[in-house]
């Protein structure tokens, strides 16, 4: 709960027990702090890795923020996350696993798009 929202609640807590809470005021507050006013964007990180574990080293990216495509800083060092679990840790949530059909079965042949993380995040 956000520190905005935490106010809006003690707002409404304290016009109950002072018996002032109208059914306007508590519409109101309610709708401020499940964000009714402020509907939440999904967000979608593609993060391509050398194999299919969450801390291997990630190889491509591409951003989806705001309905915009980013590809990120041209430096993989400068990427956001250099392992699927790094951005997990910020607060990503995994959406679709490396399609195994995908994934290569020569190490001097490649097919497909690997190990692909599809990534979530709601703000």
């Amino acid at each position: 709960m956000t520190e905005t929202q935490k106010e809006t609640m003690e707002t409404l807590v304290a016009e109950l027990q002072q018996g002032t809470l109208t059914e306007t005021s508590l519409r109101e507050g309610f709708a401020d702090i499940v964000g009714a006013d402020n509907p939440k964007r999904q967000d979608i990180l593609y993060l391509q890795a050398v194999t299919t574990s969450p801390g291997a080293a990630v190889v491509g990216m591409l951003l989806v923020e705001d309905g915009e495509l980013c590809e990120g800083p041209p430096d993989p060092e400068d990427w956001p996350y250099q392992t699927v679990i790094e951005a997990v840790r910020d607060g990503w949530r995994i959406i679709s696993f490396p399609n195994m059909a995908l994934l290569t079965v020569d190490e001097k042949e490649f097919y497909g798009l690997g190990a692909e993380f599809i990534l979530e995040r709601w703000r």
